[in-house]
């Protein structure tokens, strides 16, 4: 194989070498490689926080984890995907759980088993606060814990640098479901749409949107107006 050349950077994905342009995400390097990524991943028809990711540069020993839609390619970048990262997912009912104390105790003791060394906090793909949503569930601030793990897109790879062994984007999302259910205000206009939705209010909309060709369906999808 010839010498890459400036524009390009050189990529072991799965074992296998690739040269590759320089500035391309890990995800749009498996895609310009060969490999079909056509399930799993959120940006290709599946769930946001799939393409979680293992990775070692050369010269360095320390072996990295990511999401493969984030991380740009470096040179003598060697990767491997993984299918998950492994997360205890406790079955519960939310018509009997309440946010008290004991939720937590009950459901994911392992929370009181930190050590406080923060590897959670730096893993996380998001910059999120981990041990510190992680310490607002200790305490039952279900509230707080909720607001601060808002963006977790439940990638796990916070769970695979613990060594105390938390699922810390399951107990975020125990905390955001109580908060929800039990303690922030029930949202009146949300009750009102819903209703609308449920009686067909919409549905002669809905059937004209559906019958629209494609292209005009993106035109009005990028030109809708965002909320800010």
């Amino acid at each position: 194989m010839s010498e890459k050349d400036n524009s390009s950077v050189r990529v072991f994905l799965f074992g296998k070498r690739y040269d590759v342009p320089a500035g391309l995400t890990i995800m749009a390097a498996m895609e310009y490689s060969g490999y079909r990524l056509v399930r799993g991943c959120g940006c290709r028809n599946g769930f946001c926080g799939a393409c979680a990711t293992i990775y070692r540069v050369h010269g360095d020993r320390e072996l990295r984890a990511c999401l493969a839609c984030q991380k740009t390619v470096e040179d003598g970048m060697y990767v491997a995907t993984l299918p998950f990262f492994p997360l205890v997912k406790e079955i519960y009912d939310m018509e009997q759980v309440r946010p008290a104390d004991q939720v937590m105790m009950s459901l994911y003791p392992e929370i009181y088993k930190c050590v406080g060394c923060n590897a959670c906090t730096k893993a996380c793909s998001q910059e999120l606060r981990v041990m510190q949503y992680i310490a607002y569930a200790q305490r039952g601030e279900y509230e707080r814990c909720a607001e601060e793990s808002f963006d977790c897109v439940m990638c796990g790879i916070c769970s695979a640098r613990c060594p105390a062994g938390i699922s810390h984007p399951q107990v975020a999302m125990l905390a955001r479901r109580l908060t929800g259910k039990y303690i922030r205000p029930r949202s009146q206009h949300l009750k009102d749409r819903v209703d609308a939705l449920l009686r067909g209010a919409f549905d002669a909309e809905m059937d004209a949107m559906m019958n629209l060709p494609l292209e005009e369906i993106k035109t009005l999808y990028n030109g809708r107006e965002i909320e800010k």
